[in-house]
């Protein structure tokens, strides 16, 4: 067991009392209130609600025993090691130690729901109820949009861009981008549900927020979101498909996938070709620098790559406070920006080389439990499959954007995580649970 961890259940032989009988609940009701105020609370309440997931975190710690860590804790804690390591490292210390320590508030949240998921898999179903509340609402008042004056929606698009004069909707988030990518992971989550929930009142709730959540991805037109949204529903459907076909006879079960991959391309290709909204912002995306959004991305991706060229093994340090003090000194003339606009280059920005390997490790370890549960019937099987859905869907979309993270994105990742991390915590004896297990 790491040292660091070595401080988990110094309290464990005290006697329960009210509080330490009632953690689960708390957590879960805690959880429930952070997960549907995603998009609604104030960064304030935010805040507040994860120091809180993070004290109730400690003390639940403290109570349990530390036990076996997951391949996926492995690989967290490495994430970590690598921050650290490139905090003290930073040209700019103070602000890196605001960006780890919030990751590390993050992460908190991670493990609080990690443990209740291990402890009680029937949480999965409410902290996804109050997921989809939120989304809801959300997705409601972003449409509602559409009847407002259209000089307030139509700003989000570039007059210089192939598409001038969209219409996007931005709903509570105040960017159609970050609408987008809130939405994007949520929709796989509302699937499952549907698949999973008993009783007509609650599956047609799963149903409103699934479709009304498809309605206001698609009105935000972030192509990035679309391309996630087909990506993540395209792996999800795929998955159940299997999942579903697995005791047909061989011909069918290799072919009706086959079937069912085709006549989905063609119904979007048909989309693309015959709605004129849909095919402008399509084609926007091979319009090179022609497209003022395209050519903002690229002009930021090249002075990320020589920040990176200066920094290659150890970064700047996480959080956009540094990227913020640090690139100023590479940017292009007006073309000012908060990151880099893509994933794996904030990675490399942040923490260099070692920061990439640790976080595709961690994806790719993720992906793999999430997977290894298509064949099980164990409670988070399905949830574990819209996980790795939530996962590819977000790294489309990350490939040029970093919306992924900002809280109201990158806590449903998080949720995802410990859904993946749980599944594969409740394959090990009980002995062997933990906090991080």
């Amino acid at each position: 067991m790491p040292l660091l961890l070595r401080w988990q259940g110094l309290l464990a032989g005290l006697p329960a009392g009210r509080l330490g009988a009632h953690l689960p609940l708390l957590a879960g009701w805690i959880l429930c209130a952070l997960l549907a105020g995603l998009p609604l609370v104030t960064r304030s309440g935010l805040s507040l609600l994860i120091a809180a997931s993070a004290l109730l975190w400690v003390v639940w710690a403290l109570r349990t025993p530390p036990g076996r860590l997951g391949t996926i804790n492995i690989w967290l804690l490495l994430v970590i090691a690598v921050a650290v390591v490139a905090t003290g490292f930073s040209p700019v210390p103070k602000a890196a130690l605001v960006g780890l320590a919030k990751l590390l508030s993050y992460l908190s949240v991670y493990a609080v729901m990690r443990q209740l998921l291990a402890t009680a898999p029937a949480w999965w179903d409410r902290l996804v109820g109050a997921l989809l509340a939120g989304e809801l609402v959300t997705s409601v008042i972003g449409i509602r949009q559409l009847y407002e004056a259209p000089g307030a929606l139509a700003r989000w698009s570039d007059n210089n861009s192939v598409a001038e004069g969209t219409v996007r909707i931005y709903s509570t988030l105040e960017n159609p981008n970050l609408l987008g990518g809130y939405l994007l992971p949520i929709l796989p989550l509302a699937v499952v549900a549907l698949l999973r929930w008993q009783g007509r009142g609650r599956r047609l709730f799963a149903l409103a927020s699934l479709v009304l959540g498809l309605v206001a991805l698609v009105l935000t037109y972030s192509r990035g979101a679309w391309m996630g949204m087909v990506a993540s529903l395209g792996l999800l459907g795929l998955l159940l498909v299997l999942r579903q076909t697995r005791d047909w006879p061989p011909l069918w079960r290799r072919l009706f996938p086959v079937l069912l991959l085709a006549g989905a391309t063609l119904v979007l290709v048909v989309l693309v070709a015959r709605v004129e909204p849909l095919r402008v912002r399509v084609m926007s995306l091979v319009a090179g620098r022609e497209d003022s959004s395209n050519n903002f991305r690229m002009n930021v991706w090249t002075s990320a790559l020589a920040m990176i060229q200066d920094r290659p093994w150890i970064g700047i340090g996480p959080g956009n406070s540094a990227f913020n003090l640090i690139y100023p000194l590479y940017q292009q003339p007006k073309f000012n920006a908060l990151s880099a606009y893509s994933i794996p280059l904030e990675l490399l920005v942040e923490a260099g080389i070692p920061g990439l390997l640790a976080g595709l490790g961690l994806l790719l370890s993720a992906v793999k439990v999430g997977l290894g549960e298509w064949r099980s019937n164990a409670p988070l099987a399905l949830p574990s499959l819209a996980a790795v859905a939530v996962f590819a869907g977000l790294g489309v979309q990350g490939l040029t954007d970093t919306i992924f993270f900002r809280p109201e994105v990158q806590l449903t990742a998080l949720f995802s995580l410990a859904t993946l991390a749980a599944a594969a915590a409740s394959e090990a004896p009980a002995a062997d649970r933990a906090p991080w297990g």
